[in-house]
């Protein structure tokens, strides 16, 4: 029955022998399945390896598949979710997405500064955990549906979407705050009215949060009185103090992270970092800035900077430069004294490097994926997957190249349509999207071999999994 299916073909990993991926018992994929538990099943009795959902910019919708092994890869079947709002491609479009304990919030941006229809979109992912002590029996009750929304001309056109300490966070751009998403509290009483807005930050913000208490919100202004202004506010309200402001040395701040009691921010020349006020009780002008600096372009002469930031451990994770002077960063932000240590990630013009995504794998190994993305170029666009630690020690001062994977077209317009990772909470796979050709690779993390190519249609992009 397997061969002879309808559903979308799955090419099974290149080089692999085709007589050790069919020959498989049959009872042991197909009838031996009604005497196992039902455990971890979804809807059809199908046993799940995880659950992922993407954003298809080809129509503004969110789709899903629930990931199951066939014999000749793994199988993933497109299905939209359910009560999704129609949106209007040549005026919105889907921005980040984020996600906590089977909670999924989309922003929407209008390209009429928020005056059209902006804001947000939540949705039950149909996954549930149930914990038993040491491990998780993990259920697919049902498909992901839409639970509540809140699209208007009032919501200040979002942008950033975070997920902080089981929390969503939703930068509203045009109102100077933020709105803060309880997801354990949404899933239970799905209402707008749940929600929390917050004045913070301003123009085009960047957020980070210390211990669901205290939020830095950053000013994109270049130039005039909010230069490198960033606001630290009081989120738990229990907190004595409203908070107060900050000025960086450096104004257009785009990128902030919070990692093991430090703040760090991306400015025109280089990063900023502070130590954390988790209790606001320090004043302004005795917080001391530090400044990294990350060089300068060698061909422009310019100062280098980032855009955003990633965590993995206590390291923050960035990319710089372009061309042959493009780099991976990673900074202890553990150290007494915090310094930038780069790996050289060469890429052909035409070429920028993605924001890593990083993972510890089911054996250990400490991962970063990104991709080298093109804009306005025919350059060939690849998946490169660093080895942050090869010897183990707990540093990534050794971090190495460890692969490079041609990949599908991306079709970048705006923010949109770049490359995107997730990886299975079992931590053995890796799923990648292209959006230029319709398609979602899943990657083997123990031996970085692609295990199958899916069709999906569309233009996948940016994409999650839940559930083991």
């Amino acid at each position: 029955m397997w061969l002879t299916s309808s559903r979308p073909v799955c090419f099974g990993r290149i080089g692999k022998p085709l007589l050790l991926l069919i020959a498989i018992p049959f009872c042991s994929i197909a009838s031996g399945q009604s005497q196992q538990s039902e455990v971890g099943r979804n809807t059809k009795g199908v046993r799940p390896i995880t659950r992922i959902l993407w954003q298809d910019d080809s129509d503004l919708s969110i789709c899903w598949s629930d990931l199951t092994r066939v014999p000749m890869g793994y199988e993933i079947k497109t299905q939209k979710t359910n009560g999704f709002p129609k949106l209007n491609p040549e005026k919105q479009s889907l921005t980040q997405m984020e996600g906590a304990h089977g909670l999924v919030v989309t922003g929407v941006h209008d390209e009429e500064e928020g005056a059209f229809q902006s804001g947000w979109v939540a949705l039950n992912t149909g996954v549930r955990e149930e914990v038993h002590g040491d491990h998780s029996h993990w259920h697919y009750p049902s498909p992901p549906t839409v639970i509540t929304s809140k699209l208007s001309n009032d919501q200040g056109n979002p942008s950033h979407v975070y997920q902080f300490q089981g929390d969503i966070y939703l930068a509203n751009d045009k109102k100077n705050g933020f709105t803060i998403i309880p997801a354990l509290e949404m899933l239970k009483s799905p209402s707008p009215s749940l929600t929390r807005f917050v004045s913070g930050g301003g123009n085009h913000i960047t957020l980070a949060v210390v211990d669901r208490k205290v939020g830095y919100a950053t000013w994109s202004d270049r130039d005039g009185e909010n230069q490198g202004r960033v606001d630290v506010v009081h989120i738990d309200k229990s907190l004595k103090r409203m908070g107060y402001q900050l000025k960086m040395p450096q104004g257009s701040l785009h990128g902030a992270i919070a990692n093991s009691g430090r703040l760090f921010f991306a400015s025109s020349d280089g990063i900023c970092w502070v130590d954390a006020d988790s209790q606001l009780t320090k004043k302004p002008d005795r917080v001391d800035i530090h400044l990294l600096s990350l060089g300068n372009d060698p061909v422009s002469g310019n100062p280098l900077r980032t855009g955003a930031f990633t965590n993995q451990e206590h390291f923050v994770l960035f990319t710089t430069g372009s061309q042959e002077g493009a780099c991976l960063c990673m900074v202890d932000a553990k150290a007494t004294k915090p310094i930038v240590v780069k790996l050289p990630v060469p890429i052909a013009p035409g070429l920028n490097l993605t924001l890593p995504k990083c993972t510890k794998t089911a054996s250990g190994k400490s991962y970063a994926f990104l991709f080298s993305d093109r804009r306005g170029s025919e350059a060939e666009e690849s998946l490169i997957v660093v080895d942050l630690d090869p010897n183990g020690d707990g540093h990534f001062a050794d971090a190495k190249i460890a692969k490079t994977i041609p990949v599908g077209p991306s079709k970048i317009a705006g923010h949109n349509g770049h490359h995107d990772v997730c990886f299975s909470p079992n931590r053995r796979l890796a799923c990648i999207t292209n959006p230029g050709e319709g398609s979602i690779w899943v990657i083997s993390l123990s031996d970085l071999q692609i295990e199958s190519r899916n069709k999906v249609q569309g233009a996948p992009s940016r994409i999650l999994a839940f559930g083991g």
